[in-house]
C-alpha cells in the first residue's frame, strides 16, 4: 500500500458522502472507505464513482470495502487489492439494514442499466 493509513479515522457516515451532498442526491451500488481519512464514497460500478474521485487526492489512494463481511483493501495508485490490512475504527461497514444498492428510496427502477 502506497499511501498512509490512519486506523483512528472514523468513517464519514453510513453512505457515500458525495451522493448524500449532491443536488439531487445520488445513489450507490457498493461503498468504499478511505483508509487515510474515513471518507465514504461509492464504488467504480456506481454512477458517481466518488471513491475513485476522492482517491485522486494526494495521500488518499487506499480504500477498504465498506460492505458487510468484506475486509479487503484496494490501492487506486497501484491497482492492487490486499486481502487484509490494519484494523480501522468502527463501524467497519454500512449498516446491515441498508440495502445495496442504496440508499433505500433513491435507487431507480432501472439501476442495473446505469452501472459502469
Amino acid at each position: 500500500m502506497t499511501d498512509p493509513i490512519d486506523p483512528t479515522a472514523a468513517p464519514s457516515g453510513p453512505g457515500c458522502a458525495d451522493c448524500e451532498s449532491a443536488d439531487p442526491q445520488g445513489w450507490w451500488f457498493h461503498l468504499r472507505r478511505c483508509a487515510a481519512c474515513g471518507h465514504v464514497g461509492c464504488c467504480d460500478s456506481s454512477p458517481g464513482q466518488h471513491a475513485r474521485a476522492h482517491a485522486a487526492q494526494p495521500g488518499h489512494s487506499v480504500v477498504r470495502s465498506y460492505e458487510p463481511g468484506e475486509e479487503w483493501f484496494y490501492d487506486f495508485a497501484t491497482d492492487e487489492t490486499y486481502a487484509s490490512g490494519p484494523d480501522l475504527a468502527p463501524p467497519l461497514a454500512r449498516p446491515a439494514d441498508q440495502p445495496a444498492p442504496g440508499p433505500r428510496g433513491r435507487v431507480p427502477w432501472n439501476w442495473t442499466t446505469l452501472l459502469h
